[in-house]
This record gives C-alpha cells, structure tokens and sequence, in this order.
C-alpha cells in the first residue's frame, strides 16, 4: 500500500452497474478541490476524479452539499464539469448539483450543466422558502422540463427546511426525466413506500444506510465519505451483489466509526473529507467561508479511524490537514 493508498481491496474491473442504478451504484459526492489562494482547482479535480475512479467509484456527483455549491460561482460549476468530464471520460458518469432555492436560476443551471457534459441533474428541494407540496412539485417539473438530462431528487429536509413527502415522490416518479432520489430523509419506511410503487432509483447519501438501503432495492450511494475510503464503501455493494451478505454487513460496520466522526461529529462532511484528502496528500485546499477547517483534535481523530480501516498515511498527515485553511474570498 503506498503511502496514499486508500483502504479497502481493489474493485472488481469492468463491473457493469445493474439497469436499476441509471448512474451506477458506488457514487462519490465529490470535493471541490480549491487552491491555497482559494480558487478552483481544475488540475486537482481532475486529478481526484481520476483516483476515486480507479478506486471503485462508478459516477462521481459535483457541485452538491460536499462539493461546497452554496459559495461557488455559475461559472465555476461549469468548469468542474467540463473538467471532471475530460479526465474520466467514459468511464464514469458525471452528475452535476444544479440546485438552488430560485426556480429560474435551477433551470439556468441545469442547462449549463447539460452544455459542459453532464450525464445527470441533482436537483435539491427549494430551501428557505418553505414551499408547498404542490410548489415543489412544480419546482421539480420545471427544472425535469428544461434539459434533456436524467434527473435525481435530493431531498434532504434536515438542511433545506422542506420535505418531498412520499406522495409527492410518486407523482414526480411520472415524469420521464425525473429517474431517482438522493436520499437523506432518514425515514426508510417512507423510502419503501416510493421504491414499491415506482421505478425511481435511490440512493442514499448516508453513509450510515448504504447497506439498509441497498437491500431495500435501493440503487446504491452518494456518498461523502468515498471521497477517503472508496473502496471499502464499493465493497459493500460488491459483497452483496455477490450474496455475501456477511461481509457486506461486516464493510458496513467496520465504517461506522469514520462515517461518525466525519458525518455526525458537529462539523460538515465537506471539512472532515477535506481535512483527510490533505493529510493523504491529495487534491483538497482550503473550505470557503463560512466553513472553517478542522482543529487539531478533530483531525486526530479522523486519522486514527482512517488508519484503523487499513490506510496508510505518508509522513507529514496531521501537519497538512490541520494547514488547510479557510479562504474567505472578502
């Protein structure tokens, strides 16, 4: 293992996704690499986009909660597309965040993403506003409309404010472009009733369901955490594809302290993946304000339950991750 290999065993090649899973099962909801001075990365995108590929990931997601959307431009949202496409090619489905809490600007988006390569849209539910069942709905419909790329639902209410309830989902699941759901509601009962009646793929985007999900009939993950351990999370599925449920639920388990430290510690998974890719000493940078770096103690942590799943860290982790910094863009 060199010194930044990431942990778990090497992927199957050539492993074709099943028709279920539109955009693959294993999918990583990628950083935004920034330079020192806090700008895009493009190189070290590419760059990270090239290993998380080779380490098992099938699609990666750009421009989400992880990839810091909410403080980077139009602009730069194309060209992280338009970059990540370049370096994986075909061998990886590239899905761009186009969402926003402004219906118009979400289609503006949308098309771009279209424009630069995108394979798919992910669209999350209009925040702050608090909508209606009815206006997300719309909402939904509009953007579905606009592009002539597959759509998946994000609906993560614990950061948006407003839920797409299940009958909600149903009625979206009718519209041809709108083919799945990036799940972070944390009600698997209510993810059951829409995987029963109707063809949406989910995928869940915690780290935590990647498993119960899957074995609901779910699609597969988004997941934050591939961004340091792709191939323990690709194992997973693997195993129980193969029907070795024993040791998927065993990969599962064997996560479940680095997915609490980096996912339910108090700070956003965008700075706990950040702080580990640049203490493996890859393509990271800064986070953008208001987010602020781990502190040395979080950082501890995060790499002793890295090392505890097999990675290997190269000489100088700690004094990286906790040099990070915090660009402010004032």
């Amino acid at each position: 293992m060199t010194a930044t290999s990431l942990p778990g065993a090497a992927p199957p090649p050539g492993a074709a996704p099943p028709a279920s899973a539109p955009f693959g099962r294993a999918l990583c909801a990628m950083i935004t690499p920034f330079t020192a001075s806090g700008t895009l990365d493009l190189d070290g995108a590419q760059l990270l986009a090239d290993r998380l590929v080779a380490d098992g990931c099938e699609g990666l997601v750009l421009s989400g909660t992880t990839g810091e959307s909410p403080t980077t431009s139009d602009a730069e949202k194309a060209a992280l597309v338009r970059a990540v496409r370049e370096a994986v090619g075909g061998r990886a489905t590239v899905v761009a965040g186009v969402g926003s809490n402004d219906t118009a600007h979400t289609a503006e988006l949308a098309l771009q993403a279209e424009k630069a390569g995108a394979d798919g849209l992910l669209v999350v539910t209009p925040y702050y506003s608090k909508p209606p069942q009815d206006a997300v709905e719309a909402h939904f419909r509009a953007v579905a409309d606009v592009s002539g790329l597959p759509v998946l639902l994000y609906d993560i209410p614990g950061r948006t404010g407003t839920r797409i309830e299940p009958d909600t989902m149903l009625r979206l699941a009718e519209h041809p472009r709108i083919v799945g759901v990036k799940d972070c509601a944390y009600d698997l009962l209510g993810s059951a009733k829409v995987m029963a009646h109707s063809d949406l793929a989910y995928y869940t985007g915690c780290d935590e369901f990647v498993l119960p999900l899957y074995a609901l009939g779910g699609a597969g993950y988004i997941s934050t955490v591939a961004n340091v351990a792709p191939r323990t999370l690709r194992a997973i599925v693997d195993a129980f594809d193969a029907g070795d449920t024993a040791s998927a639920a065993r990969g599962q388990r064997q996560l479940s302290e680095l997915i609490e430290l980096m996912m339910a510690s108090g700070l956003p998974g965008t700075v706990t993946a950040k702080a580990l890719l640049g203490a493996l000493g890859l393509p990271a940078g800064p986070v953008r304000a208001p987010l602020l770096p781990a502190d040395r103690k979080a950082v501890d942590g995060l790499l002793a339950a890295y090392e505890a799943l097999g990675g290997a860290l190269p000489a100088g982790a700690v004094q990286r991750a906790v040099s990070i910094g915090v660009h402010t863009r004032l």
